[in-house]
């Protein structure tokens, strides 16, 4: 794909970076508005497609067209609104790209395969009024402004993940989650489906993995403090899909032109199967039981931690080899994608460093450390996926002690694994925490769900992130995801919450060139989407529009420095208690915070008199605080 953006940029020159005044995300390669009055989508509107597989892309079009239109549609072979799969593929756009036009009279979707015509229909839906999302018919006027779009994706890989063992989310929320996704154009949704907290996968030959592992007792509120499970208490916080389920979504994905990457996470992280199966580890401790989000860990700082339960499988026990052969059998079976997620991360070696099997073993296989103990465990799991006709890919923790010969990595731990692996010619996935971990704080934290997180990931940090590190074949960065983890996300409103408006602008990182990055014109873009959100019903964070307070000291007088994200807001602030409105004292420089304990500084922002985002009240102590956070 990189060689088809270099050779789009030979022949269209400086015309492929896109106008920066359309509200598509992600942003397409080459986007001109044309001087033709819009076409008019009105009731005698026919869809048509050239073949089968337009016509199955036409009609996944004509039913998002009906509902808010009330507009009904019989596909055909032509219509004014015409998808067709080329006869001869056009060099410029590959498997995913399209073009677009729209005239006065007729809108034409071209594509060589139907996974293009499927992304030109999502960028039509959104040259359409925002009522389009509605679930309802409406009055709107259903205008698209005449335009001509070539597009395509910068990378192949283009994903997000959604962590279900934590907290269970399901399948209609999947599905809901799945058809946002789609919207966007990302093309791998990667499902977390086995952790400490439950295994939520069905594995017809091992029945305890759900019948156990599927169910914990209940717990509610702050997670992480939460008490253990008491001798006698019932599990019955349960969830799991049945392989009935995995099909339907996976085929519910597949019909959206999104692969599902299963991760069954190995050999840390396995309190869940423990609790199912005790002989799979060290200790065989048969009072082991699923995580409620209590503490089972001590973190030291720096990726240091110690396990106060052992949730690791045992590399020295062939048991642990034929149930993991046991699980990918019937997970490979599921699903067509060609890679699995085997996990590989966050494993602690204790209870391996004191075992004598495992001392045994590594004596015999001559492996200096623990690190090689995990080496030689995940080249045997790659083996066991192989054997199933699929490759294997993990966290970049799969790269200490030795990678894999045939494995990909996915990079969390920033960049380094990434660049390492690419060096050594293996894939990767580019998934660093500081830029695209979406469960990370986004905003203010005094005004956020989450006021406890390890470390924050704003909106324009995230925009900021370029998969292709410097000196590195690009032809080894597949492309990237973003990953939501639940541990603080009970439900499927919270789970939209942290992923929007991130997940748009980390769409435009994978789809988009490199050189169309415009904060700006993002914001603007993403203002639209929110919009269009409100309509569909769909949750987003507006973090980016809250003020951002820090502090600073001037011949010893503190002061409040008060910034946005998103440029063009006015901001307002008070201190006397008083809620501050477009009438209060606008923020002009620092503001001076008088003494005095019960001091209170409250901060919100407006664009064009309208509150933006959400008011910031913010103590005296606090900004003191900050000073010292700022300026060490």
């Amino acid at each position: 794909m990189q060689k088809l953006v270099i050779l789009f940029v030979l022949v269209f020159g400086s015309s492929m970076l896109p106008a920066q005044n359309n509200n598509i995300i992600p942003q397409p390669a080459s986007f001109t508005y044309t001087r033709s009055l819009p076409f008019k989508l009105n009731v005698g509107t026919t869809i048509g497609g050239n073949n089968a597989e337009a016509q199955k892309v036409a009609r996944m079009l004509a039913d998002q067209i009906s509902r808010p239109t009330g507009f009904r549609f019989t596909i055909r072979k032509t219509g004014a609104i015409q998808l067709t799969i080329n006869a001869v593929a056009d060099p410029i756009i590959g498997d995913e790209g399209y073009t677009l036009n729209v005239t006065t009279s007729a809108i034409k979707i071209n594509a060589n395969k139907a996974a293009g015509l499927f992304y030109g229909a999502q960028t039509l839906l959104q040259l359409l009024p925002p009522e389009i999302e509605s679930k309802e018919a409406t009055s709107a006027k259903w205008s698209i402004p005449a335009c001509a779009v070539t597009d395509f994706p910068r990378f192949g890989w283009r994903g997000l993940m959604l962590d279900v063992s934590r907290h269970f989310f399901p399948k209609e929320d999947v599905k809901r989650y799945i058809d946002r996704m789609a919207r966007y154009k990302y093309n791998v949704f990667h499902w977390h489906l086995t952790d400490d907290e439950g295994w939520r996968i069905e594995i017809k030959s091992l029945p305890k993995l759900t019948e156990v592992g599927a169910c914990r007792v209940p717990r509610y509120g702050k997670w992480g403090v939460h008490d253990a499970p008491k001798e006698g208490e019932a599990a019955t916080d349960c969830g799991y899909y049945t392989q009935e389920d995995i099909k339907e979504i996976v085929a519910y994905a597949a019909e959206r032109h999104i692969q599902v990457l299963p991760e069954i996470d190995v050999p840390g992280h396995n309190s869940a199967a423990v609790a199912s199966y005790p002989e799979l580890c060290c200790t065989q401790d048969p009072s082991i039981k699923v995580s409620p989000g209590c503490k089972i860990a001590e973190w030291y700082g720096n990726g240091q931690f110690k396990m106060l339960v052992d949730n690791t499988l045992d590399p020295s026990s062939e048991q642990v080899y034929s149930f993991l052969d046991k699980v990918f059998t019937e997970v490979a079976a599921l699903f067509p994608f060609g890679y699995i997620h085997s996990g590989g991360d966050e494993c602690y070696h204790g209870y391996w460093e004191n075992d004598p099997d495992c001392k045994a073993l590594m004596a015999k296989e001559g492996l200096k450390t623990s690190h090689e103990l995990q080496s030689y465990f995940t080249k045997r799991v790659e083996k066991i996926i192989q054997s199933k006709g699929k490759k294997m890919i993990g966290w970049d923790e799969i790269l200490e002690g030795g990678l894999a010969p045939d494995a990909a990595v996915m990079s969390w731990r920033g960049l380094e694994g990434g660049i390492e692996a690419a060096k050594l010619g293996h894939y990767v996935v580019m998934s660093p925490n500081d830029y695209v971990y979406i469960d990370l704080l986004q905003g203010e934290p005094l005004v956020e769900p989450d006021q406890t997180s390890y470390k924050s990931v704003r909106l324009q940090k995230a925009y900021s992130f370029e998969p292709v590190p410097e000196g590195i074949d690009p032809k080894y960065i597949l492309g990237g995801q973003a990953n939501l983890w639940t541990e603080k996300v009970p439900t499927i409103r919270q789970a939209e919450y942290m992923t929007y408006p991130r997940a748009w602008a980390i769409a435009d990182l994978y789809w988009s060139p490199k050189e169309a990055r415009n904060w700006d014109a993002f914001t603007r873009r993403m203002e639209n989407h929110m919009e269009r959100s409100d309509v569909a019903g769909i949750n987003y964070a507006r973090s980016a529009f809250d003020p951002i307070v820090t502090g600073s000291m001037v011949d010893g007088k503190l002061y409040a420095n008060i910034a946005t994200e998103v440029n063009g807001l006015d901001i307002y602030y008070t201190l006397d208690e008083s809620i501050p409105d477009k009438y209060s004292p606008k923020y002009t420089g620092p503001v001076a915070i008088p003494e005095g304990k019960a001091v209170t500084l409250k901060v919100a922002t407006f664009h064009n008199g309208k509150s933006s985002g959400k008011m910031v009240p913010i103590s005296r102590d606090e900004i003191v605080k900050r000073v010292k956070k700022v300026n060490p």
